[in-house]
This record gives structure tokens, sequence and C-alpha cells, in this order.
């Protein structure tokens, strides 16, 4: 039933059973509520609903289904395009299911739809194992496992949808529906890489595995000027070389404040190479040390360190509310003239927590068959992820404008693929860019036989066969 208030905006009414919270405009704590990671989405829902469980999740479904309002799903972590937020619909804020379950007998953890990396993986941890995560604890375990999830441990154990065997879905109907290889497995393979445009996804059963105590971990860091292309084409041609416990980034940054930047460097234009060993301690020192002398003279960062540590490395880069604009292209390879444009676009960065970032993938990534899940693009060897963060609208049109240099000078070596998790656009462009024309003809299918009125269609979306 819909009630309306004095400002034209729907009031959710639930039954009595009802167990969790609801916040309208008005209520002290709808701006809080209301905002988003990423500062340059201002979105004002009509209702936000924190469900306990399932059963919450299914009477905020049914009722935006049945009132015809527009419905996102926040997991509390980035959603840097802002598809967790909307005008005048409804938002189910799952932030506040925050419980896990790792049991390292069974190979799994299960964790609830509102837990960050951070937070699964200092649970994990605890048991000496991990899942493939997000790079920034504060990313949301749910929309970067439904969009693919490239970690540090991908390399070696796959995408985090590779890592995901089961799922407990409240579908577009309101329905509870359990998926596995057993259960719904096509709905399985959508989930896979495309899974928020098929529910709302209230646990994660993920694989989990085992890690040594202490990673050989860190950063290298040279000034990025002369001098540095040799040291980035001397990193990519080790790279290649290196057996694929060796996970890495190469990032052109400013040096921040921080204790072991020398006072004369902060604010330099610096290129860092994050890399850690993700093996048998024993062999970790001399898998990395061609890296270290690649970078000899320069900040020598690494040393034994958990796998949170790892995992929090960028966090610094990460702050909540800052005006946002991200890219991530496929890449098939990295040529020297590349790379120069690469290292030349990164010494142009004005804001401190703008990034310019190659990671390296293939290894577990690309063995897995690209037909297998929705996720895409597994032949791609590198990512392009240019993360623009600033402060202050004045700054707006040089951030994007970097963006857009930062991309173009990658023009030669992309494969025309780009990761959705990543993207700003959600036209219909991006998508099919997102996972091929083949890939998008059997998820609209699917679209239409599990969500034929496209209620989830807040993300870079799926229109239903037919529709």
């Amino acid at each position: 039933m819909v009630a309306m208030t004095e400002t034209s905006l729907p009031v959710l009414e639930l039954d009595p059973s009802f167990k969790g919270a609801t916040i309208r405009p008005g209520d002290a704590d709808y701006e809080t509520a209301r905002a988003v990671y990423n500062g340059s989405i201002d979105r004002n829902p009509a209702v936000i609903v924190r469900p306990t469980g399932v059963a919450d999740i299914a009477d905020a479904v049914n009722y935006a289904r049945d009132a015809r309002l527009p419905l996102t799903v926040r997991c509390g972590g980035h959603a840097v395009a802002g598809t967790s937020a909307n005008e005048a619909g409804v938002l189910i804020d799952l932030s506040g299911m925050k419980g896990t379950d790792v049991n390292p007998s069974r190979g799994t953890a299960i964790a609830q739809g509102g837990v960050l990396w951070g937070e699964y993986d200092r649970d994990t941890t605890l048991r000496g194992v991990a899942t493939p995560g997000g790079r920034v604890t504060t990313t949301g375990v749910g929309g970067f496992t439904l969009g693919g999830g490239y970690g540090w441990l991908s390399p070696k154990y796959g995408l985090t949808c590779d890592n995901l065997v089961a799922a407990d879905v409240v579908t577009a109907d309101g329905r509870l529906v359990h998926v596995s290889e057993d259960e719904h497995p096509d709905l399985l393979w959508a989930l896979r890489g495309a899974g928020a445009n098929f529910g709302v996804v209230a646990n994660y059963e993920l694989k989990v595995h085992p890690l040594p105590p202490l990673l050989l971990a860190g950063m290298l860091v040279i000034p990025n000027g002369e001098g540095a292309g040799d040291v980035a084409k001397a990193y990519r041609d080790a790279l290649e070389a290196a057996p694929e416990e060796v996970v890495a980034a190469m990032a052109t940054i400013l040096a921040p404040p921080a204790d072991f930047v020398p006072p004369e460097m902060v604010g330099v234009p610096v290129l860092g190479l994050v890399l850690a060993y993700v093996g048998p301690p024993e062999a970790a020192v001399e898998a990395l040390a061609p890296f270290r002398e690649i970078a000899a003279g320069g900040m020598d960062l690494i040393q034994p360190m958990p796998y949170t540590a790892l995992q929090a490395m960028l966090d610094g880069f990460a702050p909540r509310g800052w005006l946002n604009y991200h890219r991530g292209l496929h890449l098939q390879g990295l040529s020297d003239e590349t790379l120069d444009r690469f290292l030349a676009v990164g010494a142009e960065i004005h804001s401190p927590m703008t990034q310019g970032i190659l990671f390296r993938h293939g290894g577990a990534v690309a063995r897995v068959p690209e037909d297998s899940t929705a996720a895409s693009h597994r032949d791609a060897a590198y990512m392009a992820h240019p993360i623009a963060c600033w402060a202050t609208p004045a700054e707006t049109d040089y951030e994007m404008e970097w963006v857009g240099r930062f991309s173009d000078a990658f023009a030669a070596d992309t494969t025309g693929g780009v990761y959705l998790n990543f993207e700003p656009g959600t036209s219909q462009a991006d998508v099919h860019a997102g996972f091929g024309p083949e890939k998008y003809a059997k998820l609209a299918q699917l679209k239409a036989t599990w969500d034929p009125g496209n209620l989830f269609r807040s993300n870079h979306n799926i229109e239903p066969a037919g529709g």
C-alpha cells in the first residue's frame, strides 16, 4: 500500500513483522543515509530501507515493483557510477547485514550482502585463508563480486566471481532462490559478472584459499621523470617472465605526505610499483629480486606484511565523499610507446588522490573458459584504470579531461572491451562493450526469464529480450 506525504513522496508501509528500518526525507539521518562514496552523485530516494534479512528484502522488492518505483541496491561500498542511488525511488541499503561465516574445512566463506572487503578479510585471515577481493578495504563484497572482481589474488586464484559457488537471491517477483551449480545454474552463470541485473543477493558463498601469515609485499617508488621509462619497460618485461605468484600493479601518483616520503618529494609525480608474492615465503625474496633491482635507488618499501595490510595499501587514495571519475580499459599488451604516454599523462596529475594504474592480469583469470561466466574479456593481459579523485567542483573539468587523456594514451593497445565495475557510463553501448554481443544476447534471454519487467535496471543494464 502506498501512502503519500505532504511532499508527495511515497511512504513505505510494511507488515508489522518487518524488522528493518526505513529512512525518509526529513528524517534526521536522511542526508547521511543517502550519501554515497562518489561525491559527484547527488540523488534523493523516496525511502531508504535497511533490512535485517531476506524477508525484509522481499518486502522492499515487492513494494517497489507494485508501486512502480525505481529500485536500487546498495551493498555499502563504492558504486562509482552511481548505480546504487536513485531519485524518488526505493533504495535497499544492505550495509547493516554484516555477517560472515568462514569454514576452511568446507573451503568456503559465507558473507551477507553488506559486508565490505576489509571486514571479510579480517574474518578470513584469522583462519589463514582469503578470497580474491577488492584492492581497497571499503569496497563492497557484493557489487565487486557481481561485476566480476579483479583483486591482488586474481592471477593466482581467479576473479572473485569465479570463486562464487552459491548465493541466496531475492528475485524480481519477491521469491528467495538458492543458486548454485546444482540449483538454477543459469542464474549462477549470470551472477558471475552481470549479477546486479537479476536480483538482490542476500548471501554469497565464496571459495577461500590458504595464505601464509605474512606475504612479502609493498611498493617500489621512483620519480616520474628521467629514467622512469626504462624502469617501466623493464618492469613490464620482468613481470611477463615472472611466475603468476607475483601479483603487481604500476601506478603514477603524486607522492603523499607520508612518513616514508622525504619532505622535498611530497606532491612530486612518482611511479610506484606495487608487488606481492602469493606463494611459499621461502621463494618470495628471489621472485621479487628482479623488480627491486629495476627500481634500485628509489624507495624500497617491500617488507613482510599480513595480507590485510596489502589490501589496505591503497586506502589512503579513496576518501569517501570526494568527487570521482574512473575507467577500466582492457589491454592486449603494453608497447614501449604506450608506456611513454602513460608516464607523460601521469606527470600531469593535479589532485593528490588521482591515480593512473596498470594492473597485470592473465594467470588463473585467463585459464577460465570465456563462455563459462558472464564476466568477459578474460584474454586481456592488462587493465588501464585511471582514477580521478578530487575535492571541489572547480577541479572537475581538469580531472575529467585528464581521464580522457589517460584513456587516449592506451588507444593503440586496447582490446575494445571495458570492465564495467570501473566504468562510469551505463548506456547500451557501454554495456555491450563490457560483455560483447554473444554474451549480451544470452544475458538478455536470462533477464527475460528472471526479471521480465526490468525492475533491476539501475545498473549497467541488460534489457530483457523481446522487451
